[in-house]
């Protein structure tokens, strides 16, 4: 064995450690056993955290960064376990954080022969990380790359890729850089800009603000760290609130004037409030449901986003301000303070705060439905859980009709961080970030939320990575919910609404499984539940368990996923869809009930 860093895959290792790696998430193959063998060398610093499946490693790493606000960073093999990273990869591109893959390669002497497990790898990588992409060709790059990966990553909040070669990383390193012509020096030094908008900007965004007497507030991820400017705004200027997917973890939900999550799974007040506005104010969101912002020209609208590529992407734009959340808002706020204007009509926030009221009680009548087949109402399961989710707790949601009811009837505490796969989507995403967010705060409770398909995808494998860790945390209580209903809800849902076609029972049915019996030969603690007097009790065991613990809860598939205040023709064609199903009625029934509550 090697006693210091004079290999290539040493140099990797120590350069990991510059950056305040803390973790690098993996999954062992040939190409890269020189850089397994420099992490065992470095006896955990970094640590290697390994998942069963290398798509599992990227979903960490866009996790971990997620999470933390660090660099998430994965490590694969060539061939088949580099294309295996590209989902969690794009999961990482599309919510925009940082994250770096090293991938291993064959011998750089084998490139072009077609030789056993190669892959052109910058035209895989070539869009999922094209803010940057190198191969190191050299000892003396590796240096190099590495800094301009991780600089990249972070000032452009996207994944990046470094290829080594096998051979490469098994090169010698030499003690110091060359100082020679072609060969290029760099260091770790890492700055972050202070950006504000002009002040004539700010000053064109305060006249549109002012002129409208219905304003309204899209909160998104971009607003974390602004939350008293965005509440003092929303005072100022008697605006309503609403939140992207993202965004809902931002501002406290009880606020009287908070309309909730928008969009397709948001809330029937979101929709109220941005089809009544007549001036908008985007904050940190991009958030793609189009058809869910005022329609064009009804909204005078201003623009905040770090990145002034996303201004103006989504919904026509008066005023853009680039710049930090939390400096321009408190900008715009003290411009508004002095500004002579009076906030909205009155009126607009009572009509904002009704349309919230009316959106609770459309909540509370639909967690308390009971299904007539004796299974359990999905929406009560998650609701039950807003009154005893822990305050310093982590939720990590999938993808699918988990997603829905997450959106609409899970209040978060203030300050509890909601992560999802929320502009790519990808079913599998819960467990691995779940898993990420635990090992950067083994002292924090986590909390996933899943449906039987996503843990059928990769959950039930993830389990096998919690009962490996679970005995090195301080805190060993992670609750997983699995929404058991033997179908892909959303999916079902959505061959009905998009297209008015029936379900389509061969490609929706979810196999059986036993998922608390398997959590239980696990090592881990778990429950079934098949009545809804066991819900509340349930949760307070999975929260207060001295391990990992899989609550299976039994659910009705045909619960609706109706957005909200849909037009009739939207409504009609699902009921079309749904009547060309055998076993359609109870279905129909619940979405003809849920219309009701609307009206």
């Amino acid at each position: 064995m090697n006693d210091g860093p004079d290999l290539v895959a040493d140099g990797v290792v120590a350069r990991l450690r510059d950056w305040g790696v803390r973790r690098v998430f993996g999954y062992a193959g040939d190409g890269i056993d020189p850089l397994l063998a420099a992490l065992h060398r470095a006896g955990g610093d970094p640590e290697l955290v390994t998942a069963r499946h290398e798509e599992m490693t990227a979903f960490m790493a866009a996790g971990h960064a997620k999470v933390t606000g660090e660099v998430g960073v994965c490590l694969s093999t060539q061939g088949p376990g580099a294309i295996h990273l590209l989902a969690g990869l794009y999961d990482a591109k599309l919510d925009r954080k940082p994250v770096v893959a090293i991938v291993g390669q064959v011998v750089s002497t084998a490139l072009g022969s077609g030789y056993l497990q190669e892959v052109d790898l910058h035209t895989l990588f070539k869009d999922v990380c094209g803010q940057y992409l190198q191969t190191v060709l050299s000892p003396e790059q590796l240096p190099l790359v590495l800094d301009n990966a991780f600089r990249t990553a972070l000032d452009t909040s996207s994944p990046t890729c470094v290829i080594v070669p096998h051979d490469v990383q098994k090169a010698k390193l030499p003690e110091q850089t060359p100082h020679a012509h072609g060969v290029v020096a760099t260091s770790t030094a890492m700055s972050r800009p202070h950006v504000v908008p002009r002040a004539a900007d700010l000053d064109r965004a305060v006249e549109v603000l002012t002129a409208g007497s219905r304003p309204a507030i899209l909160v998104g991820q971009g607003a974390y760290g602004a939350e008293a400017e965005l509440v003092a705004l929303a005072e100022r200027l008697g605006a309503g609130v609403t939140a992207s997917l993202l965004g809902k973890p931002v501002l406290d939900e009880s606020l009287p004037y908070h309309c909730g999550v928008m969009g397709h799974l948001g809330t029937t007040a979101s929709a109220e409030l941005m089809r009544g506005c007549d001036t908008l104010l985007v904050v940190g969101s991009n958030d793609p449901w189009t058809e869910f912002y005022p329609a064009p020209g009804q909204a005078r609208t201003v623009q905040v986003d770090i990145a002034a590529r996303n201004i103006g992407t989504k919904t026509p734009v008066e005023v853009g301000l680039t710049g930090d959340a939390r400096d321009t808002l408190a900008a715009l706020r003290d411009r508004l303070a002095a500004h002579d204007a009076a906030p909205a009509d009155p009126g607009w926030r009572d009509r904002v705060e009704r349309a919230v009221r009316r959106w609770h009680d459309i909540r509370e009548q639909r967690a308390a439905e009971q299904p007539g087949n004796g299974q359990l109402n999905p929406q009560q399961v998650v609701h039950a859980l807003s009154a005893v989710l822990p305050d310093d707790s982590t939720v990590s949601v999938d993808v699918g009709s988990c997603t829905y009811w997450y959106a609409r009837f899970l209040r978060l505490p203030p300050g509890v961080r909601g992560h999802v796969s929320g502009t790519l989507a990808s079913m599998g995403c819960a467990m691995p970030t779940a898993l990420a967010a635990k090992l950067a705060h083994p002292d924090r409770p986590v909390v996933v939320l899943a449906g039987d398909g996503a843990m059928q995808m990769n959950g039930l494998l993830e389990l096998v990575t919690v009962a490996r860790h679970w005995r090195s945390w301080k805190d060993p209580r992670f609750a997983v919910l699995v929404l058991h209903n033997r179908d892909l809800s959303e999916v079902s849902w959505e061959q009905r609404e998009m297209e008015g076609d029936p379900r389509y029972p061969t490609s929706q049915e979810v196999p059986d499984f036993p998922y608390a019996g398997y959590a239980e030969l696990l090592g881990l603690a778990a429950a079934r539940i098949e009545s809804a007097g066991q819900i509340e009790e349930v949760w307070r065991r999975a929260l207060s368990a001295d391990r990992p613990f899989l609550v299976e809860a039994v659910v009705d598939r045909d619960t609706p996923l109706l957005a909200p205040l849909q037009p009739d023709e939207k409504v009609e064609q699902m009921l079309a869809g749904i009547a060309q199903e055998p076993d359609g009625d109870s279905a129909a029934a619940a979405l003809r009930r849920h219309r009701d509550h609307e009206a």
